[in-house]
């Protein structure tokens, strides 16, 4: 065989083998840990240098000990307005803030946890099931952040529920575990009153200062009665252990399209928020539940509420589990700023936008950062 034959073979068989990993990578991080038992990380997922958790540019990882933490129970109390103010500073300052005392029954947080893990832990067989390229699936189950477009793999395994409405949806859920679907019931129903309940005071916080409480106080109403038919999505994440941590991420830096996200952890921390150009790790509390603000109450807001730049590290330990329940009004509704936070001064400064124009973009360019906000702004 001539040498020009021989590299061109050596070139096919190198194709192939390429063709062989990638098939293997959109099986799945989990997949890939149970079946090959890696010990060093694949290419696919290595991040260029300067994209790594820990990385030669300015940004500094730091633990912050004093992170928003607002008690929901008082906000049933007298000390209502103060903590509406806190909120308001914590949606100002941080697009996040750890909710406790939140009326979700430890048991319920528990179970909605357990049964997560235990899917996870179905054969790669039960599980595939549910793997679709399709975004509009009910149920749909993948890898990476968007694994249609993500050049470099993130270390991470998804399964996303459409959750209303929810008697709709329900029969699609997975039925393995056995107790799945009365699992997640019960968590989607306890999470969709209290995003209703949070919502109620975000909207008051934001027209605090308004001169027209009584009108205001009617705008919020109607709002709310669109709110307890709006969308919720609930996503389980599973970030395995990682052989080399340093070198890729669990979620790439990116915000959340919805009004607000519930975040349900376990004990292992993960979650990294940039603030004042830096990551600061949100170490979790025991029975609680993280609040991150979306993009869509950017928008509502008009800028005053800002929604988070977050990520996911991994480690090379332990297994980490968390269930996210992104919520937001109904899917085919416009969502814009509000009326009551326009005016001379402060002018309209983002454009009107739905679910559908959000689908359309992450369909057709890789998600990063808030860049999908960036494309809704009228006013820099």
């Amino acid at each position: 065989m001539s040498p020009a034959m021989e590299m061109k073979a050596e070139s096919r068989e190198n194709e192939d083998e390429d063709q062989i990993l990638e098939a293997k990578y959109q099986q799945g991080v989990k997949h890939l840990c149970d079946n090959i038992g890696i010990t060093r990380l694949p290419r696919k997922y290595i991040l260029p240098i300067s994209e790594r958790p820990i990385s030669t540019n300015a940004q500094k990882i730091v633990k912050c000990s004093n992170l928003p933490i607002i008690d929901f129970s008082q906000l049933q109390g007298s000390n209502r307005s103060q903590v509406l103010k806190a909120l308001c500073e914590a949606c100002e300052e941080y697009g996040l803030f750890q909710l406790v005392n939140h009326g979700i029954a430890s048991d319920v947080l528990s179970s909605m946890r357990d049964v997560t893990r235990r899917f996870f832990e179905l054969p790669y067989e039960e599980r595939s099931q549910y793997m679709s390229a399709d975004m509009g699936n009910l149920v749909r189950y993948g890898t990476s952040f968007n694994q249609n477009k993500d050049g470099v793999f993130c270390w991470r395994d998804f399964l996303k529920l459409t959750c209303s409405p929810l008697s709709d949806v329900i029969p699609h859920f997975p039925s393995f575990p056995l107790d799945f679907k009365t699992v997640a019931a019960t968590y989607v129903k306890e999470t969709k009153f209290l995003f209703i309940m949070l919502m109620e005071a975000i909207l008051e916080s934001l027209g605090l200062s308004c001169d027209y409480m009584n009108d205001t106080k009617m705008e919020e109403d109607d709002i709310l009665k669109e709110f307890q038919d709006g969308s919720q999505l609930m996503v389980l994440n599973c970030y395995p252990p990682c052989p080399q941590p340093d070198l890729t991420l669990g979620m790439p830096p990116h915000s959340d399209y919805g009004f607000i996200t519930l975040l349900l952890q376990e004990d292992v921390p993960g979650l990294q928020i940039e603030h004042d150009g830096n990551w600061i790790t949100v170490e979790p509390i025991p029975n609680s539940l993280v609040v991150n603000l979306g993009d869509h109450l950017e928008i509502f807001s008009n800028g005053k509420y800002k929604s988070v730049l977050h990520r996911v590290i991994v480690n090379s330990l332990r297994s980490r589990i968390t269930v996210a329940s992104l919520h937001s009004l109904p899917w085919a509704r416009t969502v814009r700023p509000w009326s009551r936070l326009i005016n001379e001064a402060n002018p309209k400064r983002y454009m009107d936008t739905d679910f559908r124009t959000f689908l359309a973009y992450i369909t057709s360019c890789e998600p990063k950062k808030k860049n999908f906000l960036e494309s809704r702004k009228l006013i820099t």
